[in-house]
């Protein structure tokens, strides 16, 4: 069964880079495995890469660096810590600090080399411009397993005497500054996505499907984590049943192995002889196969008791996790909320200003109705401002539209200007060579009707003069 690809970004602690051969995938924490062993016979088994390019490998010295380069190109310090500020709400709203170097944790095959996850990082830098720092192959991490594998479990396999299930994945640390701008580069979810099909590609693993093709929204992080939590909630009562179906098994056997010796002991005790051979089988039983069955039982209920308090665990905190996600979601629904008020109100407070500027200045909505008209002709801006704002005449050249004939005209040296409609003292009219602007299109319009009606008139004409004269030759 194919392995599906993930990769998960997260910045990188620095201070701890040293221990990057014995650090753990994410994805290990988030699904509730119980421990992550490291077997020292697969040790050798690890690679690791370190880019020549980038000076020291020490992390915290490139860190250093990186905000010297910053400093220099932005004039301002790195902001390295979470810090606050208030929104036009007035909300305080915390800003993450900036994450230079970032790592990413992939999965692997149990066949994939140091030169394929190093391509997958050269591939990342040409198309983002993420630079990898470093590379850490782990192949001897995982964790043990009770008995033997499931039998669709293809992954697992003996290290002694014990089955082992491993968790292939590597390490890869990026510079995430761009060093021309001394900004952090952006990378949204597309851009994500297309980095997850990208390691699917170059490491043959089966991508996980989009949320395109399947129908399905993705989870949130507490969502994910919740969901995970219920199938391993599912997966641990399914043992538990198994396991509860072993103890009554055993039970049964139990009983019947003890049926058997109190009917041995009755068909013995006619007389001494047999009865010391009763007693000797009975001995046989008691201190041999019902003393292991009992065993077994007691084991198999602790096993179960200790089941039974990981799932009260696991939905205890399951419910705190919905009560804080619950919480969470209020919260941003009451700052919507509060917002959608505050914009509601801005926009009432708007609309009364405008209605007292129609009041106060009664011309405003005629010298916007003008603006609106002349920017339908074509007129530019600084056009418009010379005949509403300093109200001049202005001469033109060119092609102006008219929007109900839904088509241009040709204007030679022609003056245009704002003026007073002589019917209304009210209104306003835009004017061309003193003539209203309406008339002067309708004038244009009739012109270039009667000119293609004698454009198709003319050929019918020459064709019967044509005919004429033949008749007559």
């Amino acid at each position: 069964m194919a392995t599906k690809s993930s990769i998960h970004i997260k910045p990188c602690n620095v201070a701890s880079s040293e221990a990057h051969n014995r650090r753990t995938a994410e994805y290990m924490r988030n699904i509730g495995k119980s421990k992550v062993y490291v077997v020292s016979e697969l040790s050798a088994n690890n690679e690791q890469w370190i880019n020549p390019d980038f000076g020291s490998p020490e992390l915290q010295m490139h860190y250093e660096n990186i905000k010297r380069m910053v400093k220099e190109k932005t004039g301002r310090a790195m902001q390295e810590k979470e810090r606050e500020r208030k929104g036009k709400n007035g909300k305080i709203i915390k800003v993450a600090g900036c994450s230079p170097i970032r790592e990413g944790v992939l999965l692997i095959r149990p066949d994939t080399t140091l030169a394929d996850v190093h391509k997958f990082g050269e591939e990342c830098q040409r198309r983002w411009g993420i630079t990898p720092l470093q590379i850490f192959l782990h192949k001897d991490e995982g964790h043990w397993l009770n008995g033997q594998p499931d039998p669709e479990d293809r992954e697992s396999f003996k290290v002694g005497e014990r089955w082992f299930k491993p968790n292939y994945h590597a390490h890869i640390v990026f510079d995430w500054m761009n060093h021309d701008t001394g900004k952090s580069r952006k990378l949204n979810d597309d851009d994500m996505m297309q980095m997850q099909t990208l390691a699917s590609d170059i490491l043959l693993m089966e991508r996980g499907k989009s949320k395109a093709v399947t129908g399905k929204e993705h989870l949130e992080r507490n969502d994910f984590i919740i969901e995970k939590q219920k199938a391993e909630l599912q997966r641990i009562e399914t043992i538990k049943r198994h396991k509860e179906q072993q103890v009554n098994l055993a039970e049964q056997e139990l009983r019947q192995v003890k049926s058997e010796i109190r009917t041995d002991k009755l068909k013995s005790a006619a007389t001494d002889a047999a009865t010391v051979i009763a007693s000797g089988v009975g001995s046989l039983f008691g201190s041999g196969k019902m003393k292991k069955l009992e065993q077994s039982n007691d084991e198999l209920r602790q096993e179960i008791a200790k089941r039974d308090k990981g799932i009260d665990d696991l939905k205890a905190q399951m419910q705190r996790m919905q009560e804080q996600h619950g919480k969470q979601i209020r919260n941003l629904q009451g700052i919507h909320n509060q917002e959608l008020e505050a914009k509601d109100k801005e926009i009432s407070r708007l609309n009364t200003l405008l209605e007292k500027a129609f009041k106060w200045f009664p011309m405003l909505r005629e010298m916007l109705r003008m603006e609106k008209l002349c920017a339908a002709i074509g007129f530019t801006k600084e056009m418009i401002e010379s005949l509403l704002t300093k109200k001049e005449a202005i001469r033109c050249n060119g092609r102006i539209y008219s929007e109900e004939h839904r088509r241009k005209f040709d204007i030679k040296n022609d003056v245009f200007k704002v003026e007073k409609n002589p019917a209304d003292n009210g209104k306003l009219v835009l004017t061309i060579n003193r003539q209203p602007i309406g008339e002067w299109f309708k004038e244009q319009w009739e012109k270039l009707r009667q000119g293609l009606r004698q454009s198709t008139e003319e050929p019918r004409k020459s064709r019967g003069f044509r005919r004429f004269i033949r008749h007559f030759a």
